[in-house]
């Protein structure tokens, strides 16, 4: 059984899959990001809910990129975890 890492990596190879991803790369990231850090606090989405009022419905959403959230519900987000929100502006990389 192919892994989700070997899977991703294969179907990257089709450039207009490649392109695609790359357009939601920002929000793949920030969906990793809230995923990695709320497993590394050993929280899951149910206490993630508590800490922020924020539905457990609603953090599957997020997590599984059916919903966009606010810039307002990232900081929430991020405070329930014990964290601080940052956001920053980097230059775009040539192809």
């Amino acid at each position: 059984m192919i892994n989700y890492e070997e899977f991703k990596n294969e179907i990257l190879k089709d450039p207009e899959v490649k392109s695609a991803y790359d357009e939601l790369a920002c929000e793949y990231d920030i969906i990793q990001a809230m995923i990695d850090t709320r497993k590394s606090k050993h929280m899951t989405q149910k206490d993630l809910s508590k800490a922020t009022g924020i539905t457990q419905a609603d953090i599957s959403r997020i997590e599984n990129g059916t919903r966009n959230p606010s810039l307002a519900m990232l900081k929430r987000l991020a405070a329930g975890m014990g964290m601080s929100l940052k956001i920053e502006f980097v230059p775009l990389q040539k192809r």
